[in-house]
């Protein structure tokens, strides 16, 4: 493998999306963090400010970065932000009972070069409350960095500037550590087919009467957590749909035998 074509496509391919950050200087600081490791796609969910990428806290602290600054992208929600991309990644210093699997940046770093060909999304959360369950779920792994027990609170760019350290990394490193699993790989699945997937797979749940919309416990939440484990593969969702439409297709046509 050519090695500056490797260190092309996972610079061009990789986006560090900020969801709802408060502080503007944080933004600036972030873009600054992203140039000196030759990353330059910023996505921003629902930041506090409306002129963030314009607010003179952001300009100073972009400190000459000014061009992956004004190229940051604002989005209205988190599945706009995460549009497209193949591996999603939350940064969260709060562990969770259930959540995707759980690595270190150096771990998430070597993965990044070995299947996934798309897009990728590294996430942050607010200065304040981190992210929300219900978009860690999103994801198909929990970046947790090893840091101070006693105090393992980073600043918001310190995270991003840790995280693109680890890809430029692993990137220069040569050659892409070998895949876990021997034998075919497919493409990876998107993360906006995986949630379409989920939706297809609750419904079909919901119609055999396995899941009470009502008093859903944490079922859903277990099935993505073990999807995630797994990386799911485009063919992968295809099947799962295919499941799901035939379970729908088969409860129909029963309904409407009853009925005759």
């Amino acid at each position: 493998m050519n090695l500056n074509q490797t260190d092309t496509s996972l610079f061009s391919r990789t986006r560090f999306v900020l969801v709802e950050t408060s502080h503007p200087g944080n933004v600036g600081a972030a873009a600054r963090a992203l140039k000196t490791m030759g990353f330059s796609q910023l996505v921003l969910v629902n930041p506090r400010f409306d002129d963030v990428l314009t607010h003179p806290d952001a300009v100073a602290f972009a400190s000459g970065a000014m061009d992956v600054l004004e190229g940051a992208r604002i989005a209205g929600s988190v599945d706009e932000a995460l549009q497209g991309c193949e591996l999603v990644a939350a940064v969260s210093a709060r562990l969770r009972e259930f959540s995707p699997p759980v690595v270190s940046p150096r771990e998430l770093a070597e993965q990044v070069l070995t299947p996934v060909r798309g897009d990728i999304a590294l996430m942050f959360g607010s200065e304040r409350y981190g992210l929300p369950n219900e978009v860690v779920m999103k994801c198909q792994a929990l970046i947790n960095i090893p840091a101070n027990p006693d105090y393992s609170s980073l600043n918001l760019a310190q995270a991003v500037q840790l995280l693109a350290y680890e890809c430029r990394v692993a990137a220069l490193a040569g050659q892409p550590p070998s895949p876990s699993a021997a034998g075919f790989q497919g493409q990876p699945a998107s993360s906006d087919a995986i949630e379409g997937m989920y939706a297809h797979l609750e419904k079909a749940l919901v119609h055999i009467d396995f899941l009470d919309p009502e008093a859903p416990k944490k079922l859903m939440t277990r099935l993505k957590r073990l999807f995630a484990r797994s990386r799911l593969e485009v063919e992968e969702v295809n099947i799962l749909r295919g499941v799901a439409k035939k379970i729908l297709d088969c409860t129909v046509k029963k309904e409407a035998r009853s009925q005759e």
